[in-house]
């Protein structure tokens, strides 16, 4: 009978000597209801975990493949996901014979505009609300919540009258910002901290603010800083993950905006992605190929709107690639999850 110490589970290593056989090593290593209960542990997390995979990636795959195929592929019953003709057509169409560039050109300058200022103004108006104490403090701050639960459609008809007919408090009028369109409805919505989700970047700058302690302040008081230097010099340095999470989601969420691009622009004078989708049936080579192949007319459609999208998603994804490192900083600091 071989002679070994009497194995431990758990967290310790099983310790035999040198006269254990290797059968005997074999059997309580693997054949013991530890290891059984491993295995099956392995078995259903690495299930899972496919599993959740498979749901979150295969919709990617079948856009990118989607996008792909040539109109035989289309027209083919026996081709589900992979090409037999793969093409860059549908791409070429894009890129020369619709306004992507435009729309690139008017989304970019829109969404850093708006993620720039969004970041400045709710920075700013979440420091006030968790530094200082003032009359209405707690009013404010409920309807900064209030903007959460209140759906913007909601809103709707009354800001695009408000804009239309623009004045300054009654009493000096502006005249129609929307028609022609302009910027100066989300600049005014941006640099007034009331812009798409607003109330999310104030309420996470705020809670970023009230973990900063006050002796930092204090001692910048003391040394003769005002509060707005003091803002600029101490507070601004240390929030850079904050801000840089409150960018990246004010950034992604007006680049895939389509209630207020398509409320205060005309799509004749600023063409964005979030429209650019509806003159797509307006192409020459699109209107050749949906007569060519009139019975694929609804998944030919269908492969241009996968390669747009997958076009709008590569600057989310390199802004992500850039900031993930403050953005998963941010969001650990301010206790915002889900």
């Amino acid at each position: 009978m071989d002679s070994f110490e009497r194995p431990t589970f758990g967290k310790q290593k099983i310790q035999f000597d040198d006269s254990a056989s290797k059968w005997t090593r074999f059997r309580y290593k693997y054949l013991t209801l530890f290891a059984l209960k491993k295995v099956v542990w392995a078995f259903f997390r690495y299930a899972f975990l496919i599993g959740i995979s498979y749901v979150i990636l295969f919709p990617y795959y079948s856009k990118i493949s989607t996008s792909f195929m040539s109109g035989e592929d289309l027209v083919d019953v026996t081709v589900k996901l992979v090409p037999k003709y793969p093409t860059l057509d549908t791409y070429r169409i894009i890129f020369n014979e619709t306004e992507f560039w435009a729309a690139l050109k008017n989304t970019a300058i829109l969404s850093l505009f708006c993620a720039v200022i969004q970041m400045i103004v709710c920075s700013l108006v979440g420091y006030g609300l968790s530094k200082f104490k003032f009359k209405g403090q707690t009013l404010l701050f409920a309807c900064v919540i209030l903007t959460l639960v209140i759906p913007h459609k909601t809103l709707q008809s009354t800001m695009k009258l408000f804009f239309q007919d623009f004045n300054i408090w009654g009493l000096i009028p502006i005249g129609n910002l929307i028609n022609p369109s302009t910027h100066w409805p989300m600049a005014m919505l941006s640099i007034g901290a009331i812009g798409y989700r607003n109330g999310l970047y104030i309420f996470m700058m705020r809670q970023f603010f009230k973990g900063v302690p006050d002796e930092l302040e204090e001692a910048a008081y003391v040394d003769g800083a005002g509060v707005m230097k003091t803002f600029w010099k101490i507070i601004v340095p240390m929030s850079v993950p904050m801000m840089v999470t409150v960018f990246i989601f004010s950034f992604s969420w007006q680049w895939t905006d389509k209630f207020y691009t398509k409320m205060l622009y005309n799509p004749k004078e600023f063409v964005f992605f979030q429209n650019i989708v509806d003159k797509l049936p307006q192409a020459e080579s699109v209107e050749k190929l949906m007569t060519e192949y009139s019975s694929v007319e609804t998944q030919y459609l269908a492969a241009m709107q996968n390669a747009i999208g997958l076009l709008v998603l590569i600057p989310l994804i390199i802004v992500f690639l850039f900031g993930q490192k403050k953005l998963i900083q941010g969001i650990e600091r301010t206790g915002v999850t889900g």
